[in-house]
């Protein structure tokens, strides 16, 4: 029987590697990218409420909308469409404290989504598995598949299509928001990227490449396709990449299509004299977070059974 009122963690994401291939014929693009779940994170309260009401609030509400448009309500939505009268009738106040930047880059928004899908379907008393939560997923947006794993995963397709790889090795990050905003769509139109013209390689092969690229050095396997592009149209977040280079980071890189960049750090001593350089920055949010594996993720979720 699930608790009157529980709380749960949502994770941000970064990309250890990001490359698009091309559009496809449904006018999406294929991409390939290695997600990593970090410490960062927002919280979702739930508690029920009764017929039928949905009930969204947030401590940023200058940032996050709470309405219809936000994606933790249409993950609600949904979730009450796909099961039917078996949930249209349950409702839920869900409060959400953020600490995540939104419009980052580092997955705040479809991780709420996840986790309000994981929270639901327990308040609701759901038997929804991983796969159908999933499906649902997707249709909200590329990433929140993803967060109904976490750990260290490829994405394949439009980045919905999920393979579990082993944990990349640990390590102590800081991410840096700089005071700017990306637009997905003009990022891939910037890329200029060529229709597919042929097929994507079978999964097993990219998942057995991305593994090792991965284990063989991580500060290596760094790649972003969109880096170029969003450098150029937003000079301060190159400029935020190369401070964490100079406060040194072992490797950093821009997060999915910006603004957000993250360094990579072997300790906790040279994560926090880095960050201690760049907090003096006008305008630049710095955090200090952790790769989080997939055990320990998951673990996260136990008290409500998923």
């Amino acid at each position: 029987m699930p608790d009157a009122q529980f709380t749960l963690p949502s994770y941000a994401k970064i990309n250890l590697t990001l490359r698009v291939h091309g559009r496809r014929t449904d006018g999406y693009h294929e991409i390939e990218t290695v997600f990593q779940t970090v410490t960062l994170h927002d919280q979702l309260t739930f508690e029920a409420l009764g017929d039928g009401q949905l009930e969204l609030v947030c401590d940023a509400p200058e940032d996050i909308p709470c309405d219809e448009s936000n994606l933790v309500y249409r993950a609600a939505v949904a979730l009450r469409a796909r099961y039917g009268t078996a949930a249209a009738e349950r409702g839920a106040r869900i409060s959400l404290s953020k600490k995540i930047p939104a419009g980052g880059g580092l997955g705040g928004g479809s991780s709420n989504a996840a986790v309000a899908l994981v929270g639901l379907a327990w308040l609701w008393e759901i038997d929804a598995d991983r796969r159908a939560l999933a499906e649902i997923g997707a249709s909200l947006g590329a990433d929140v598949p993803f967060f109904l794993t976490g750990g260290t995963a490829l994405g394949t397709g439009r980045g919905t299509d999920i393979h579990p790889l082993a944990d990349a090795p640990p390590k102590q990050l800081l991410l840096v928001a700089p005071r700017a905003r990306v637009s997905t769509a003009e990022a891939y139109k910037s890329l200029n990227a060529h229709a597919l013209t042929k097929a994507v390689s079978p999964v097993n092969l990219t998942v057995s490449r991305a593994q090792a690229e991965i284990s063989r050095s991580l500060r290596a396997a760094l790649r972003n396709d969109f880096e170029p592009v969003v450098y150029r149209l937003h000079p301060e977040i190159e400029r935020a990449r190369d401070a964490l280079t100079a406060a040194g980071a072992d490797g950093a890189l821009l997060s999915g299509s910006g603004a957000s960049v993250f360094g990579l750090f072997e300790n906790v001593f040279e994560r926090d004299r880095a960050q201690a350089r760049l907090q003096v920055e006008t305008g630049w949010q710095v955090f200090a977070c952790a790769t989080l594996s997939q055990s320990a993720y998951a673990g996260e979720f136990d008290a409500v059974g998923f």
